[in-house]
C-alpha cells in the first residue's frame, strides 16, 4: 500500500494550447490525408483534349506535392505518357486519396472497388446525383452506403476538388494552383471558387486550402472548419455556403474555432426564388434564413451580404493584421472622402479614433495650421508624398486607435505612386491594419499597382467605404469573442491541451443529405437559440423562451455568467455545465 507521506508531488499542469500551435502533441486530423497524401489515384484519367480526367491527372503530375499519382483507365495502357491501371485494385501502392471522374451511373460501382481497395478518401467530381432528381438521389444515397461500410470518406460530389497551395497539391480541373497563404477558403460553389482564383492572382491573396464541398454527400462544413481550425497555416477561414447541412456539427465546430481564427461567410438562399436555385444546383434546401442568421451570431460566425465584401475580407485578413478594437484615424487630402468615410464607419458600427495630445502636438509641428485638427485628419489638397509619409507615421503611433486609413484623391500637387512608395515602410503595424482608398481612375493607376505587390498595405478599393466595411467585420471577430475567451482564460488549467473533440465521421441529414432549418426544428441546428450573446431575442417557434442567464460557480469558486449552450459545444469548449441541466457533473 502506498504511504501517502511518501507520494510524490503531483506535475505541474500542463500550459493551455490550441491545437494548432500544440507542435509537441500533434495527432493528425481525420481529414489529414486529403491535403497531404501519400498517394492519389485518379480514376477517369483521359488524354483527351479539354476533358475533366485529363486536367485532373495534368494538375496533379504538374505541381509536385511529395506524394504518387497513378491514372485509373480500363481502355488505355498509358495516359500522358504515365502507366495507367485498368482498376483501383491492381494499383502497386495503397492508395490514400482517389480523384473520381466517371459517369454518375458508375460512380457507386467505383466507390464499392475503392472501398474494398482500402482508400482512405474520395473526391467525387462527377455531377448528375441528387441535384439531378429522384434517381440522382439513389445514386447518391448507394454511394454514401457503400462508403460508410469502409468508413471512406467522401467529399463532393459534383464539386471542383481541393487544393492545398502549401504542399502544392492540385486535385481540381481549374486552369491554375493558387498561391500559397492563410486564407481557408470553402465553397459549395465550383464556378465561384474558380472566379476567386482567378481575382486572387490579380490581387496576390494567398490560400491555405482552397476547397470545394460540392453536395456535400459525407464531408460537410463542420469537418472541414474542424479542419482549417486545427491548420497551423490557416489564419482566417471564408465560406460561401447555399446549404447548412449537418447544421449541428458546423456550429459545433465553428464556435470552437472562432476563438482563434475569424470565419467569414457569404449565405445565399435569401429569398424563396433563390433558395429555388440553389436545390437545382446542389440539390439542398437552404433553411429559414432568421433562424440562420441569429445561429451564425451566435457561433462567432461573420457574415457579409455581397461577394464584393467577401473578396475585400479575404484580401484584408490574409495581408494585415486583426484590429483590436472598433477605432479608426483616417488621413485624407480631401474633407469630401473624409466625411463619407466617417459616415460609412459610424453606419457599421466603427469608431472615429479620439486623437491623444501628444498625437495633436506631433500634427501641428508638420502640417500646415488650417488642417481639420480632428479626426478625419485632412492634412489638405496640396499635400505632397513627404506630408502624407509623416502624417501616417505620427497616427501610426498614437495608442487610441485600433487602425489607419489613408485616402488619396489625385490632385495636382500629390503624386498617388510616389505617395505609396513614401507609404510602404508602414505596411505592415503590430496589430494595427492600415489601408488604403487611391481614388480614381488612370492617374492613380500606378500606385494601385504598386499597393498590390505582395505584403502591401492596402485593399485594392475604388471607394474607401469597402475598406472600412472589410475592416470592421475583421475587427468584429476579435471584440466579439473577448468575453468568451475571458471565461475560458478564468478557469484553473485553461483549455485542455491536445486535439479538440471532433464532429462524428459520418453524418448524413434527412431526405438525401438536405437538411431544412426552420423555426420547428431546434435540433436539426438552431442550436438551441434560447439566448443570443448579441442581445437578440430570436427563438424556435413553438418552445419557450428561457432567455435568462444563470449563475454557474467555476471550479475556482467564481461566478460567472454562461450561457446555457447545448452539451455538445460545451464538451468541445471544456465548460461546466450549468445546474439544473439534467447531465452528471464531471468537471472541467
Amino acid at each position: 500500500m502506498l504511504n501517502v507521506s511518501e507520494a510524490k508531488p503531483s506535475k505541474p499542469a500542463r500550459p493551455p494550447s490550441e491545437p494548432a500551435s500544440d507542435v509537441l502533441h500533434h495527432r493528425e486530423h481525420p481529414l489529414g490525408f486529403f491535403f497531404a497524401p501519400n498517394a492519389v489515384a485518379v480514376i477517369g484519367a483521359s488524354a483527351s483534349p479539354n476533358s475533366v480526367g485529363r486536367t485532373l491527372l495534368y494538375n496533379l503530375v504538374s505541381h509536385p506535392f511529395g506524394g504518387t499519382v497513378f491514372p485509373v483507365n480500363s481502355k488505355r495502357s498509358e495516359v500522358l505518357g504515365i502507366k495507367a491501371y485498368p482498376s483501383i485494385a491492381e494499383v502497386p501502392e495503397k492508395v490514400d486519396l482517389a480523384v473520381i471522374a466517371t459517369p454518375a451511373a458508375t460512380v457507386p460501382g467505383v466507390v464499392d472497388e475503392c472501398v474494398q481497395a482500402g482508400v482512405r478518401g474520395a473526391i467525387i467530381i462527377s455531377a448528375g446525383f441528387k441535384e439531378a432528381g429522384p434517381a440522382g438521389a439513389e445514386l447518391e444515397r448507394q454511394v454514401f452506403e457503400k462508403a460508410s461500410r469502409g468508413k471512406m470518406r467522401i467529399i463532393g460530389p459534383n464539386c471542383l476538388g481541393l487544393m492545398n497551395p502549401i504542399t502544392g497539391l492540385n486535385a481540381t480541373f481549374a486552369s491554375a494552383i493558387a498561391k500559397p497563404g492563410t486564407v481557408g477558403f470553402i465553397s459549395q460553389s465550383g464556378a465561384l471558387c474558380t472566379a476567386i482564383l482567378d481575382w486572387s492572382f490579380r490581387e496576390h491573396v494567398g490560400f491555405s486550402a482552397f476547397i470545394s464541398i460540392g453536395s456535400m454527400a459525407d464531408v460537410g462544413w463542420g469537418d472541414l472548419v474542424d479542419y482549417l481550425g486545427d491548420d497551423p497555416n490557416t489564419r482566417s477561414i471564408i465560406i460561401y455556403m447555399e446549404s447548412v447541412g449537418d447544421a449541428r456539427s458546423f456550429l459545433s465546430a465553428a464556435r470552437e474555432v472562432a476563438f482563434t481564427k475569424p470565419i467569414i461567410m457569404l449565405k445565399a438562399g435569401r429569398t424563396a426564388a433563390a433558395t429555388k436555385a440553389a436545390a437545382s444546383h446542389t440539390g439542398a434546401l437552404t433553411g429559414n434564413d432568421d433562424v440562420l442568421d441569429a445561429a451564425f451570431r451566435r457561433s462567432g460566425v461573420l457574415r457579409v451580404e455581397h461577394m464584393a465584401e467577401l473578396f475585400h475580407m479575404a484580401e484584408v485578413l490574409a495581408k494585415q493584421p486583426r484590429p483590436r478594437g472598433p477605432r479608426l484615424a483616417i488621413v485624407t487630402n480631401a474633407g469630401g472622402p473624409g466625411v463619407l468615410a466617417a459616415d460609412a464607419l459610424l453606419t457599421h458600427g466603427g469608431e472615429l479614433a479620439p486623437l491623444a495630445p501628444e498625437t495633436m502636438s506631433a500634427l501641428n509641428a508638420i502640417l500646415p495650421p488650417h488642417w481639420s485638427h480632428n479626426n478625419p485628419v485632412d492634412i489638405l489638397g496640396d499635400s505632397d508624398a513627404d506630408r502624407y509619409a509623416k502624417a501616417v507615421e505620427v497616427l501610426a503611433k498614437d495608442s487610441t486607435s485600433d487602425g489607419l486609413l489613408v485616402i488619396l484623391t489625385p490632385q495636382a500637387m500629390t503624386d498617388p505612386t510616389q505617395t505609396a512608395e513614401q507609404l510602404k515602410p508602414h505596411a505592415k503595424l503590430d496589430r494595427k491594419p492600415i489601408l488604403a482608398s487611391w481614388m480614381g481612375g488612370a492617374n492613380v493607376a500606378a500606385g494601385d499597382t504598386i499597393q498590390l505587390r505582395p505584403g502591401a498595405f492596402t485593399t485594392d478599393v475604388a471607394d474607401s467605404e469597402a475598406a472600412l466595411r472589410a475592416a470592421r467585420e475583421a475587427g468584429a471577430h476579435e471584440r466579439a469573442q473577448r468575453p468568451q475567451r475571458a471565461l475560458r482564460n478564468a478557469q484553473p488549467g485553461g483549455v485542455a491541451a491536445g486535439p479538440a473533440a471532433r464532429p462524428k465521421n459520418h453524418s448524413r441529414s434527412s431526405e438525401g443529405g438536405a437538411e431544412t432549418l426552420d423555426r420547428g426544428r431546434v435540433e436539426a441546428g438552431a442550436c438551441r437559440l434560447r439566448h443570443s450573446d448579441s442581445g437578440d431575442t430570436a427563438r424556435p417557434h413553438g418552445r419557450r423562451s428561457r432567455s435568462r442567464r444563470r449563475r454557474n460557480r467555476l471550479p475556482c469558486g467564481r461566478e460567472t455568467s454562461l450561457p446555457n449552450d447545448h452539451a455538445q459545444d460545451r464538451g468541445r469548449r471544456r465548460l461546466p455545465e450549468p445546474r439544473g441541466c439534467g447531465r452528471r457533473r464531471t468537471g472541467v
